[in-house]
């Protein structure tokens, strides 16, 4: 049941929050690779049980925090203040909507 809904999600246009923590998930793995770490040493280093970064690895499961810790072993922990970014432009539109 999960390969047939994994196959039809993967003809969907947006992406789902499964295929995004997949990716996430491969993309650390490229990472630690990079780094020369083994799914063993990434854990220890950022204090992440062996079981959890496995199974991250393998369907993109995992806390955000130990998320944050593995992100600051890999030195990415900055790419998060990337998300969630206000848009200001609603705040631009309501100065001139309080100006008339």
């Amino acid at each position: 049941m999960a390969n047939i809904l994994s196959i039809m999600l993967s003809f969907s246009i947006e992406k789902t929050p499964y295929h995004i923590r997949h990716e996430l998930a491969q993309k650390i793995k490229v990472l630690r690779k990079q780094k020369k770490f083994s799914q063993m040493e990434l854990a220890q280093r950022s204090n992440v049980s062996l079981g959890s970064y496995k199974r991250f690895e393998k369907s993109g499961q995992i806390s955000l925090e130990a998320l944050l810790r593995i992100a600051f072993v890999l030195e990415r922990l900055d790419e998060f203040d990337k998300l969630f970014i206000p848009d200001n432009r609603i705040e631009i539109e309501k100065l001139f909507k309080n100006g008339k």
